[in-house]
């Protein structure tokens, strides 16, 4: 029999707790603006790494593609999410800041306006995660405060001139430990999720900090430990995830739940290289390392959570359909020629061609969101009651856009 943590409400049950503060959605859609920019921009700029034509063709695009994507993209949108939940009018300050220094990030001024912006944006997400902590501590929010804290590293250290590739683990460790944390909390109903599980992913995500910071000034210790605990991750979230059992479900929770787990199985890849290879800062290993995490897990969980945070976001519906399986599957096969093919071999034709396919499922993944919202939930024709009991109906999956 298994004993639930006396700390497990935390998170999205937490952060709804406080006094509402509630801007209006048109402000929302514009730190949502702000993150669709920056996601343009770093497409842009993995077309001119790719050696391919892009619309806009910049050197200072592809110079900062990683930051853009992982800071100004995905850290305003599930920047944004948090601070909806937490209901805190300065929260917003998180994901304004990471947004505008995304724009600052391509536009003409100083790279030091964008880094400096960053740098701000994450300090303010710590102070969110303090506030959620004041209502109810709980180990999944340790996990993503390690997640927080690799994040304002990573902008301190590109700051004070620190290349990217040697950030690039503080860089993963920012979201695959938020993404830890939230499916921590999530999985919460699990029977195999108690405290004895729970102190398990604290550690993990421990030993992935302190590999982090090894990492930097004594690479060849710091990566395998990094290896070793990326691969201690993925099992504890193939063990104990509920999306293991979700997957045996259909429509929405079964789309989820696969989305969920083929980007768990992208960490593998990192972890491997981590371990067997040690530090690599360019060529086809380290493409490999990066697309693996920021396409094939980031995304994929983004694709995955999207019909369930943006409608809290937005307030407005984003039904799910069966054809966003579309672009899942598109990014997941082109990622397998890009990284397993291209990469492992040396065959640079399919890196090009495998990146291209990458960055059309992404536009088709937003192409079929936008289109969902704007034709809201399709009224489905009633159904003869099957004669057989009905199956009992699956938890939700909830999350962040993670």
């Amino acid at each position: 029999m298994t004993t639930l943590s006396p700390i497990r409400r935390t998170g999205s049950a937490a952060r709804g707790t406080g006094a509402a503060a509630r801007p209006k959605v048109t402000g929302r859609l514009a730190f949502l603006l702000l993150g669709g920019i920056a996601l343009l921009a770093g497409l842009d700029g993995a077309l001119l790494l790719l050696g391919l034509a892009a619309p806009v063709d910049s050197a200072r695009l592809s110079a900062v593609h990683g930051p853009l994507m992982v800071f100004g993209f995905v850290g305003t949108v599930v920047v944004l999410e948090r601070a909806v939940a937490v209901r805190r009018g300065w929260a917003y300050l998180a994901p304004g800041l990471l947004g505008a220094g995304g724009i600052a990030l391509i536009s003409p001024l100083p790279l030091l306006a964008g880094q400096a912006a960053l740098v701000a944006g994450s300090t303010v997400l710590l102070a969110i995660y303090a506030e959620i902590w004041r209502k109810q501590g709980s180990v999944s929010t340790a996990v993503q405060v390690l997640g927080a804290l690799s994040g304002l590293m990573a902008t301190i250290f590109w700051l004070r001139g620190i290349g990217i590739p040697r950030l690039a683990p503080l860089l993963i460790l920012y979201l695959v430990l938020t993404i830890a944390g939230e499916r921590l909390e999530l999985s919460r109903i699990s029977p195999t999720v108690n405290r004895r599980t729970e102190a398990w992913m604290l550690g993990i995500g421990l030993a992935l900090s302190f590999g982090s910071v090894i990492a930097l000034v004594w690479p060849i210790a710091g990566y395998p430990v990094l290896g070793a605990g990326m691969l201690a991750l993925v099992a504890w979230l193939f063990r104990h995830d509920i999306a293991t059992r979700m997957v045996r479900s259909s429509g929405l929770p079964r789309y989820m739940a696969c989305c969920l787990l083929a980007g768990y199985g992208w960490l593998v890849v990192v972890g491997g290289i981590w371990l067997l290879q040690g530090p690599v800062y360019s060529g086809p290993a380290y493409d490999a390392m990066m697309h693996a995490v920021f396409l094939g897990f980031v995304m994929s969980m983004i694709m995955a959570h999207a019909p369930t945070i943006l409608p809290a976001v937005l307030r407005r519906p984003l039904p799910y359909r069966p054809i966003m399986y579309l672009p899942a599957a598109l990014l997941h096969v082109s990622l397998l020629a890009r990284v397993l093919l291209g990469d492992a071999y040396g065959w640079p034709v399919l890196v090009q061609w495998g990146g291209v396919f990458n960055i059309v499922s992404v536009l088709l993944f937003v192409a079929i969101a936008v289109v969902s919202v704007l034709l809201g939930t399709t009224a489905l024709p009633a159904r003869t009651a099957p004669r057989t009991p009905p199956a009992p109906p699956a938890p939700p999956l909830r999350g962040s856009l993670l």
